[in-house]
């Protein structure tokens, strides 16, 4: 088992847009019942809200995922090097409502705090849900993205979340 070492939010290096939109994220949550699910996200951001430090999660409505993260108060974000971008293109387009997509992506769940995550991250923050809302056509100002990104009007819910800690793997 890697050993990782625990940091305070505001200590861990992390550059969001890069890591985020380039590499790609893993959100991961745990139902009451146990049973955990993980889907890749390009999209989201990390910052400062309500005086704490947050992640930002966008979740369509049809993804499986989403109900694991309305299930439970606590999620995770987990980044890992390039050489799992098969794994992550895996855990993006299946559904673990189909199939064992967790296994299927060579993916081993560990704990990290109130929240499952992946041996093979490398880094992990572990979220408190703090909020949920919903995108709405009417409220974009410029009414191209909406039509670029939603043609079939499937808008994203929002999950803003504190980040509790972060978690990066020792070499």
């Amino acid at each position: 088992m890697k050993t990782f070492r625990e940091y305070a939010p505001n200590a861990l290096a992390l550059d969001p847009v890069k890591e985020i939109n380039e590499e790609w994220m893993l959100i991961t949550a745990r139902k009451k019942d146990g049973k955990v699910n993980t889907m890749t996200a390009s999209w989201g951001g990390t910052g400062e809200l309500w005086n704490k430090p947050v992640a930002f999660l966008f979740v369509r409505p049809q993804r499986y995922t989403r109900e694991f993260l309305n299930d439970g108060d606590y999620a995770t974000v987990s980044f890992f090097d390039r050489k799992y971008r098969d794994a992550l293109t895996v855990c993006g387009r299946k559904s673990g409502r189909d199939c064992d997509k967790i296994a299927l992506a060579g993916l081993t769940v560990r704990s990290f705090g109130e929240a499952p995550a992946f041996e093979e991250a490398n880094t992990v923050l572990t979220l408190k849900k703090l909020y949920v809302g919903r995108l709405e056509e009417k409220n974009f100002l410029d009414a191209s993205v909406a039509a670029q990104n939603y043609p079939q009007k499937d808008y994203h819910y929002v999950y803003i979340c504190e980040i509790l800690r972060g978690y990066k793997e020792e070499k």
